[in-house]
């Protein structure tokens, strides 16, 4: 026979403290987590350049990417300026080594493509305020639902619809009210002293230390971009930095702010190869020291080819080949490798153009095939004998 009484309610705090609602932590902006293995990720910039890297969908936060490229052309500078606008719309903090104040005006500024889909859920979002929150409980088969609940829910909804990887147009410059994060240059050059007497400390350790302080003292919430564009360049460089053991202290440096720093803190670096061939010892070293490498060759403005009959394309000066890209290595972390890996994209010849809308677009590269230039060219001799009079 049972003493317990019939009335009493059984174990009643421990539900009502699992009924207590928990605070979940809210989305970082330009943050989402990997496809492949749930790392979290952050977008280049550049939508092809993001599906190419290991099937991540986007680079790694804590790793680095080097951009090689031959020439005199500036390919690897478009990217940059691609990874830097993304971070300044997703509110991130930009650290830029070697440029100067004026760079931040040569931001590609956002599409008009691209902000047509936020007016539209803003639209949807205002409609859905006119309403009682007391009546969206209907939607749920009319069981009661907490306010609070629902915000939740919104919010929640709002940040899986926010954009990963923006669209520009490099004929636009960056509008200061997309502007949410901030940008910073440091010198790689040290200055002249008035005293005569030559300056040994190096800008790079002085960057190193600047980029540890910054990201000690913030918040973990915040998202940092390293650049540094055309490393050991002599416009941009002394010759003491061009030293092997400087600029390679210097890479390890940033490799072991990587590590430190995995969840809050990328790189991307260009090197120009006419310069350091990736025949030398030095450039090797520096593709070891790097989690993931590329490199651009562009072709001659007399080689460019024309897209395939095929191409969908309206405008096929978009669709022209401006060169090649080759990767040498990616951000793998496992044995399973990488969406890329899978489809053989990265073993593949991969090619590159660049547009005014698309932006730098990364495609496997095909030849036409054989007699098509031919047929071209009787086709245009007949229609221009054809309006002989």
């Amino acid at each position: 026979m049972s003493f317990r009484k019939r009335n009493a309610v059984i174990s009643s705090t421990s539900s009502s403290q699992t009924a207590a609602p928990k605070t979940e932590n809210a989305p970082i902006p330009g943050i989402r987590p990997s496809p492949l293995d749930g790392r979290p990720t952050t977008s280049t910039g550049t939508a092809s350049l993001d599906s190419l890297l290991a099937g991540h969908a986007g680079l790694a936060l804590g790793t680095s990417l080097l951009i090689e490229e031959h020439g005199t052309t500036d390919f690897a500078g478009t990217l940059l300026r691609y990874y830097a606008a993304e971070g300044m719309i997703q509110g991130h903090q930009i650290h830029v080594l070697g440029l100067h104040q004026g760079w931040r005006h040569s931001l590609p500024g956002l599409s008009t493509d691209d902000k047509k889909p936020s007016a539209k859920s803003e639209a949807a979002s205002n409609d859905k305020m006119k309403i009682a929150w007391r009546y969206e409980s209907l939607s749920s088969g009319g069981g009661p639902r907490d306010r609070d609940a629902i915000q939740r829910q919104n919010s929640s909804s709002a940040s899986s619809t926010s954009i990963f990887c923006h669209s520009f147009d490099l004929t636009k410059r960056l509008n200061p009210t997309d502007v949410k994060g901030q940008i910073g240059f440091h010198p790689s050059m040290s200055a002249p002293s008035l005293s005569g007497k030559p300056d040994t400390s190096s800008p790079l350790k002085q960057f190193i230390k600047d980029i540890a302080s910054k990201l000690a003292n913030s918040p973990p919430s915040w998202i940092h971009r390293v650049i540094v564009p055309g490393l050991l360049s002599p416009t941009s460089y002394s010759s003491s930095s061009s030293r092997p053991s400087e600029v390679l202290q210097f890479l390890h440096a940033l490799r072991a702010l990587l590590r430190q720093y995995s969840g809050k803190l990328t790189v991307i670096i260009t090197l120009p190869l006419a310069l350091y061939p990736r025949a030398t010892g030095l450039t090797r070293w520096m593709e070891l020291l790097c989690d993931g490498v590329i490199e651009l060759i562009p072709l001659q403005s007399s080689a460019v080819h024309a897209p395939l009959p095929s191409s969908k394309s309206d405008s096929k000066s978009d669709e022209q080949m401006q060169g090649l890209l080759k990767i040498h290595s990616l951000p793998i972390f496992h044995e399973k490798g990488g969406g890329s890996s899978e489809t053989n994209s990265a073993h593949g010849d991969l090619s590159f153009s660049l547009s005014r809308s698309k932006g730098l677009v990364i495609k496997p590269f095909y030849l036409p095939p054989v007699g098509e230039d031919e047929q071209e060219k009787n086709k245009s001799d007949a229609s221009k004998g054809s309006m002989e009079f």
